[in-house]
Parts: structure tokens; C-alpha cells; sequence
């Protein structure tokens, strides 16, 4: 499987569209450990640009800090699942976390 972490500085980006670039990280399901990661600039902040864009990459699943509902909306058009509030910001941990049922998530940050 397959998750987005948005990614500024090498940490979770607290806004989703204007991350710096995309951790991506395959992971074993069976052994629920990562197997592969590559980070990918992104490809920029436009509207609906990014959930047809990480679908294409093969994405499953999203864990982001802040993203706006329509957003999120446009994720799940494009078959794939969205966390946010993710409060870990270490993109392996948050993806280890999220398997295991232990990530931990906040208010939510985004005001659009």
C-alpha cells in the first residue's frame, strides 16, 4: 500500500497544498513495514491538481496536518482515504503510527 505525507523541510507540512514535496511510502501489509520512500516535489498548489496527481502516483491513503474539505472531497472522488490532524511530524512514524491504530490526531488546523 501506498501513503502521501506532505512534507516541508522533511517534516509534516501543517498545510497540505503548500508542502514543499511528497514523502511517498509503500509499505508491506503483510508486515506492516515500509518497504520503499521517495520524496517528489510537488507539483504545485492548484485545485484539484494534487488528488488526480498522488492518484496516478498510486496512492492509497493521505496523512495530512491541515486540508480544506473540498479538498479532501477530491481525495475520496479519486479513491483514496484521508487522515488529518495527523499531530506526528515525522513522515515514517506517522505512516508506522497510522497502521498500528496509534496516530495521534488533533483539532483541525485548516480553515477552509
Amino acid at each position: 500500500m501506498r501513503y502521501a505525507v506532505p512534507v516541508s523541510d522533511g517534516r509534516l507540512a501543517t498545510h497540505f497544498g503548500h508542502c514543499q514535496q511528497f514523502a511517498l511510502i509503500d509499505v508491506d501489509e503483510a508486515s506492516n513495514t515500509i518497504v520503499k520512500k521517495e520524496f517528489i516535489a510537488s507539483p504545485g498548489h492548484e485545485p484539484g491538481l494534487l488528488p488526480v496527481w498522488l492518484a496516478e502516483e498510486g496512492v492509497s491513503v493521505v496523512i495530512a496536518s491541515g486540508m480544506g474539505s473540498r479538498a479532501q472531497d477530491l481525495f475520496r472522488q479519486n479513491h483514496i482515504e484521508v487522515v488529518i490532524n495527523a499531530l506526528e511530524s515525522d513522515p515514517d512514524k506517522a505512516v508506522l503510527d497510522y497502521i498500528s491504530g496509534r496516530l495521534a490526531v488533533g483539532d483541525d488546523v485548516c480553515d477552509h
